[in-house]
């Protein structure tokens, strides 16, 4: 029985996140569904994180074990060729055999991609947050500089999935602009449920001076997610990188 990681890219306008369902169409079981046609065998596939409705992923991790006899260098061609046109498996490769996609995971990186026009762009729809009022770059980005470093983060997750603990460690926080395009990047061990959404809010909540960036950590403390910004809508959240050791990291490193 092989262990097989797969790096994935996905659109995910259309699905309702990544993790199986029972009433609606989601990237896991799709791809769950195209590895039964390759390769003629019901397998449950784990993904590296759990991503919801509408967010989206660049570069995924996943791995499921089989017993097919499709040489690795193959099996992306067989899977894509069973796949709808919104999701890419990009490599496989044979993992060693305690791997899990989830449990493996060193740290990961989102980025959240924001339309700063006043005019939309009907092309990025689906693909970005649209945002037409004026924010002050600074700020924000002191208000990202902020979220660094090991906090409990109770303050900006959602009530959704329990953890053992609320703490993360966000190794960095960047807020970049190109054009009229801001590009959040948040990088940490791992997130909590609407983590990165609730912090991009927060910074725009810094940006208009509905809070002080300075107040951020002091707001962590409190752990009352009543004081922080909103939660932004999905479509402008996407996995960006995902890290690990061995072979699979080689692999996700080469995307």
């Amino acid at each position: 029985m092989k262990n097989i990681a797969l790096c994935l890219r996905y659109d995910g306008s259309r699905y309702h996140g990544w993790q199986v369902q029972k009433n609606d169409v989601t990237v896991a079981e799709t791809l769950e569904q195209a590895i039964f046609r390759a390769c003629g065998e019901t397998v449950r596939v784990v993904g590296c994180g759990r991503t919801d409705a509408g967010v989206h992923a660049l570069r995924y991790c996943a791995n499921f074990h089989s017993e097919t006899r499709i040489p690795m260098e193959r099996l992306p061609l067989a899977l894509n060729g069973r796949l709808p046109a919104d999701i890419a498996v990009l490599e496989a490769v044979e993992a060693e055999e305690n791997f899990n996609a989830i449990g493996s995971c060193i740290k990961k990186e989102y980025v959240y991609k924001i339309h700063n026009s006043a005019i939309r762009d009907p092309f990025l729809e689906k693909r970005v947050c649209f945002y037409p009022q004026h924010l002050d770059m600074e700020r924000m980005r002191r208000a990202a500089r902020a979220f660094e470093g090991t906090h409990d983060f109770k303050a900006v997750r959602s009530v959704g999935t329990e953890t053992k603990t609320t703490v993360r460690t966000v190794h960095w926080c960047r807020a970049e602009k190109d054009g009229d395009l801001i590009t959040v990047s948040v990088c940490a061990d791992g997130f909590l449920y609407n983590m990165c959404r609730a912090m991009v809010g927060t910074m725009i909540y810094a940006s208009y001076g509905k809070l002080s960036p300075e107040e951020i950590p002091a707001l962590l403390e409190k752990g009352d997610r009543r004081l922080t910004g909103p939660t932004m809508p999905p479509q402008g959240l996407y996995l960006n990188r995902v890290w690990y050791d061995g072979a699979v990291g080689d692999m996700m490193q080469r995307h």
